[in-house]
């Protein structure tokens, strides 16, 4: 077999990311072929002044998603090289079976404002927030996705240029689909080295999959979660996730409220590893999510949605680890909560370091549960508990002035049993083993007579742990 020299320069090497995507767009056909197709656009655009404040921007820039789109048609491949201005696209890419899209690393692909789509999604996406996942759905196989830089110019907190949403389509999107990279109803796929940026959406929308990476994720501003997983899903893989997502870097979501879920089912068989919530060496407000339930559908179909055999491994200032129920805040949770606290069997955290304050709260009925090798490389206040057992209670004030649109944030009543908490390696920044006492809380919640006085309501609810 005959290389090219940038093939052997790789093998030498070997396949670093950025090797990989050079290969790739060598064997890529020419986005220029498709040159015809770009056309010009002309839009506003919302971004921070020198002043702290906003300003408003004129844009003319080209529009490359017919071009972009012509070339995964013809050649079920596209590359996207780097240049000095970004591209934009006003629609979602669809990849086929067997599809394959890279970019250079320092390509920017932005969604022009007001769009609301995902950037890029699989053709067969099937959503089924209605109802079980049934048999024989077709799901799309064997798409990569590596490399870019995406975003859908979230500019600021407060500024999403129009691109709230992330569904699948700009009419009658799959209800619950809210991705910058949407894959549902899919095996077999990849998506690895993107970079997400200032946008609104999660930046990897996962569900009804199976055999899945994702490794090499940066998030670069974000606002929502990294990669979210729906249930059903199994044998992943989810690797390398940095940066600042200012929600959860990783989200596993058996049960999920129904505004962000496009399916509901089991999740098992995962590999979460090399996770860190640190940017630039400062601490982003960042957590982990393992949330099961049993889902019931509008005509009273009842789906149990536990999350099993999950390793979670060399996990660096995740400042929570959100094991617990939590009914639906935005929608009500009289409207959407799930029929009882989920259930986690066989889950493994290894390789925990905090370089600050964090903890592993657990409101699941849980079977396994295995917690070795801590860091703990804070000085712990008194309270301060590696693990706690049990339900939470917290107040959330639609109208500040007004109680009685005061509405708790968790399932405060609920009573959960954990079975099978081991617990061993926890360190401290000396390696010397921390007192057991510091290590797991059981709480048992008692209402508040002086609420709403006094905050938070409290509850009935309670741990049982069997030892």
């Amino acid at each position: 077999m005959r290389h090219t020299l940038l093939q052997v320069v790789c093998i030498a090497v070997g396949a670093s990311a950025a090797c990989a995507t050079a290969a790739a767009a060598e064997r890529a056909p020419s986005l220029d072929g498709h040159r015809g197709k770009v056309r010009m656009g002309t839009w506003t655009e919302r971004w921070p002044d020198a002043a702290g404040g906003m300003e408003t921007r004129t844009v003319t820039a080209e529009v490359w998603t017919e071009a972009m789109q012509a070339a995964l048609d013809r050649d079920g491949v596209l590359h996207i090289p780097a240049r000095d201005r970004p591209y934009y696209i006003d629609g979602p890419l669809m990849m086929t079976s067997g599809s394959k899209l890279t970019a250079d690393p320092a390509a920017e692909i932005r969604l022009v404002p007001g769009t609301n789509t995902c950037m890029v999604r699989n053709a067969g996406l099937a959503g089924f927030s209605d109802r079980p996942v049934p048999q024989g759905t077709n799901p799309d196989a064997h798409i990569e996705i590596a490399g870019g830089i995406w975003t859908t110019l979230a500019t600021a907190p407060q500024e999403s240029n129009g691109n709230l949403r992330g569904g699948s389509a700009k009419v009658d999107p799959v209800p619950g689909t809210h991705g910058v990279i949407l894959l549902h109803n899919a095996r077999n796929v990849t998506v690895r080295d993107v970079t997400v940026r200032q946008s609104r959406a999660f930046a990897v929308h996962l569900g009804n999959v199976r055999d899945f990476v994702v490794d090499g994720l940066a998030l670069d501003r974000h606002g929502r979660d990294g990669v979210h997983v729906d249930g059903p899903a199994s044998a992943g893989a989810i690797r390398r996730v940095r940066g600042d997502s200012h929600d959860d870097p990783v989200s596993l979501t058996a049960w999920d409220w129904r505004q962000y879920s496009a399916s509901f089912g089991p999740i098992g068989g995962i590999v979460v590893e090399d996770v860190t919530g640190v940017t630039d060496g400062k601490p982003a407000t960042d957590a982990i999510r393992l949330l099961p339930g049993v889902k019931r559908f509008a005509d009273g179909t009842l789906l149990d949605c536990p999350i099993h055999d999950v390793t979670l491994r060399r996990i660096t200032d995740i400042r929570e680890y959100k094991l617990y129920d939590q009914p639906n805040l935005e929608l009500g949770r009289d409207v959407d909560s799930s029929e009882s606290v989920g259930r986690l069997e066989n889950i493994r955290l290894e390789g925990l370091v905090f370089n600050r304050p964090g903890t592993i709260e657990v409101h699941a009925d849980t079977d396994g549960l295995a917690i070795d090798g801590v860091e703990v490389r804070f000085a712990p206040a008194a309270d301060w508990r590696l693990v706690r057992l049990g339900p939470k209670s917290q107040t959330y004030k639609h109208a500040p002035a007004d109680p009685a649109t005061w509405t708790e944030i968790f399932s405060p009543d609920r009573d959960c049993t954990v079975r099978g908490l081991e617990v061993t390696g926890v360190r401290d920044a000396a390696g010397r083993a921390l007192p057991a006492d510091r290590l797991v809380e059981v709480v048992e919640l008692r209402p508040n007579p002086d609420y709403p006085r006094t905050l938070p309501r409290g509850g009935t609810g309670k741990a049982i742990w069997v030892r």
